[in-house]
């Protein structure tokens, strides 16, 4: 017989009554039923029952032993009789009766405990993660996680990619989020940078000649924490493919992520959620920010936004006539069914607009076809039928208004319709709805520094090439980018890439770039363009974010096996912490108070 198990704890059935077993694994629970001990075995298979009685060689043993230590059991596999079988338990119709134990390895006082599902303070568990991890809903979550890789990279082989490893230690670069920077022993003064992205690599592994290259990325980026984004590192299905349009991208990689999201519909033994079918909807930018009021809406929300400033415009309600006069714009939120709701719904409405840093948030009830509110009062019935016939709204229907500049309308907007579906109960349940955001703007205009920059990636191809950045108006060219979203979070950006350098120096001169900063900022890049590059594209999608997803967890800690808090330390290994002065001298770095 094996020393430690000859089968793991969610191994045993009824087929294996009458033989002797051995089980290692940690002692999940204790039950004492009039001397007799009732344990969970749990190991990372599953949990066995064990019986143990006061004439067992291991009662006293497993009677002074902690919950959490490990042992190994010996002992004899039964049935249990009819109302002892636990159907919820895939064990559950035996259980072991103890003939001995060995006790490998002791617990002490648990800081937390395992079983149950109990909240705790994020500090005790970061600190002791590994208790954490334990736990069944975090255990199978790193499962899921296991699953949705090995998934991800044999979907990706499937499709024709190779999968390459990028260096860690590189140059900086401009992504648009602080460097971790890494000090050079041998080189005095100088720093390595961790990668925030393999942008460049996967580009110039195209202009190396391979085709459809991908891997499952790790990112450094030195930013604050978010419910969907950790601090410090994350991972990224990172992707790029040669001789390709944007159509091209997008039918590579829609069917690997719905695969992906399919494959894992039932986790955790739910009914299986639904995912988009076909072809991802596509969704341009100014639209998805006009109806939805962001770049990465949830289309599980049925409620789409209107603009209805024309409405307005020698309104009696003053206030929004003047703002639209003034160039400001008026955005309308539907609120179906409103007609039970108190007048109190729409004033907390309102008062959550405020507390989110806005003026307001205007709004109409209207019940049995009767409009009530300060808006419908000056704007009239007529003026209000028509904003509601455009809507589509009926005679028991309410509406919300933002007003202000366009982009602060649109924003304030986007979260009223997010909030109104949450407290009507409209939001789709138990779903997945992709879709992508396309025909991005190729540049904006920065307030502060008074002149044109890019908006979203200054490496992608501008629709229209070289003619469209010597001809058009630079605030009006869209580029070939697009984003990929689910159920309202945003998986990744991506791009056809230019490849071409003189399009690429004249972008960058649009955005106050000259040719000389190109090629000391970008020299690895555009010197390669210069031997033959090939038209290219990819995107990245998130892992974390593609498993908090398909786990429902709000939090993106979640889902990953060792995070740091909210500051990024890690609790559990102490970092960062203070390095030596011996550390510092070979580094020939001196820290400043």
């Amino acid at each position: 017989m094996h020393a430690y198990r000859t089968h793991n704890c969610g191994a045993l059935r009824a087929t294996d009554a009458g033989t002797t077993a051995r089980l290692s694994g940690w002692i999940h629970r204790k039950r004492d039923h009039g001397g007799v001990l009732f344990i969970d075995l749990r190991d990372h298979f599953g949990l066995t029952q064990i019986v143990v009685g006061p004439t067992s060689p291991a009662f006293e043993t497993l009677d002074r032993a902690r919950l959490e230590s490990v042992v190994t059991i010996t002992g004899d596999v039964v049935t249990r009789e009819g109302g002892a079988v636990n159907p919820n338990l895939a064990t559950g119709d035996i259980e072991m009766r103890a003939q001995s134990v060995t006790v490998q390895s002791s617990a002490t006082d648990l800081p937390l405990p395992v079983a149950g599902d109990a909240e705790y303070p994020e500090d005790i568990r970061l600190k002791y993660r590994f208790l954490d991890l334990r736990r069944e809903r975090l255990h199978a979550n790193m499962m899921l996680r296991s699953n949705v890789i090995a998934s991800l990279r044999r979907r990706m082989i499937d499709q024709g990619f190779t999968e390459f490893q990028t260096p860690i230690l590189t140059a900086s670069s401009p992504e648009g989020a602080r460097d971790y920077l890494v000090p050079s022993r041998v080189h005095p003064g100088k720093f390595y940078a961790l990668p925030q992205a393999p942008q460049m690599f996967k580009q110039l592994l195209m202009v190396a000649g391979f085709d459809r290259y991908f891997q499952i990325a790790p990112c450094f980026r030195d930013e604050d924490a978010r419910a969907d984004r950790s601090p410090g590192e994350f991972y990224q299905l990172d992707f790029e493919m040669s001789f390709v349009t944007q159509d091209d991208v997008f039918a590579a990689i829609e069917p690997v992520l719905a695969g992906v999201f399919e494959e894992n519909a039932g986790f955790g033994g739910r009914t299986p959620w639904a995912v988009t079918k076909g072809a991802f909807p596509r969704i341009p930018y100014a639209e998805s920010m006009l109806k939805y009021g962001n770049d990465k809406p949830d289309l599980r929300n049925p409620l789409v936004i209107q603009d209805v400033s024309s409405h307005f415009v020698g309104s009696g309600f003053g206030l929004f006539a003047k703002m639209v006069e003034a160039g400001n714009v008026v955005r309308a939120i539907p609120a179906p069914g409103t007609n039970e709701k108190s007048r109190k719904f729409f004033d907390d409405m309102n008062d959550w607009a405020r507390a989110e840093g806005y003026a307001g948030l205007g709004y109409v009830t209207r019940k049995g076809g009767e409009f009530g509110g300060p808006i419908a009062k000056n704007h009239g019935e007529a003026g209000m039928q028509a904003i509601y016939d455009q809507l589509g709204l009926g005679p028991d229907d309410g509406c919300f208004f933002a007003a202000g500049k366009e982009a602060q309308a649109a924003k304030l907007a986007g979260l009223a319709r997010t909030r109104v579906g949450q407290e009507l109960g409209l939001i789709e349940q138990n779903t997945f709805k992709f879709c992508w955001i396309v025909d991005f703007p190729m540049f904006e205009y920065d307030e502060d520094a008074k002149k044109i920059d890019f908006s979203h990636n200054p490496f992608s191809m501008p629709q229209g090439e070289l003619e469209a950045l010597e001809t058009q108006d630079p605030l009006t060219i869209k580029a070939y980018q697009y984003d990929i979203v689910c159920n309202g979070v945003e998986l990744s950006s991506g791009a056809i890439r230019n490849h071409r350098p003189e399009i690429m120096y004249k972008a960058f001169e649009i955005a106050g770039y000259s040719r000389d900063d190109v090629d000391a900022n970008f020299s690895g890049m555009i010197n390669a363009f210069k031997f033959g590059a090939p038209p290219h594209g990819g995107s990245a999608p998130g892992v974390d974010r593609m498993v908090m997803l398909i786990a429902d967890e709000p939090n993106i800690r979640e889902v990953v096996v060792f995070p740091m808090n909210q500051k990024a330390e890690d609790l559990m290994m102490n970092a960062p912490a203070p390095a030596t002065m011996k550390q510092l001298r070979e580094l020939h770095i001196r820290t400043v108070d």
